[in-house]
């Protein structure tokens, strides 16, 4: 899955490079929610954070 979501933002890194003005929110949107769910990705795997839901 890391590996997708890895291609995925350099995806989206090289479309908003290139992206018109109007298409520009949306894929800075896109990149965000991606760019964040590496960052959780790589808590869980590092121990910082616990996956479970709490009940």
């Amino acid at each position: 899955m890391t590996n997708e979501l890895d291609r995925t933002i350099v995806e989206l890194q090289a479309e908003l490079r290139n992206a018109h003005p109007d298409e520009r929110r949306q894929i800075e949107a896109e990149l965000e929610l991606a760019l964040a769910e590496l960052a959780v990705i790589t808590a869980e795997q590092e121990g910082a954070i616990d996956a479970e839901p709490p009940f």
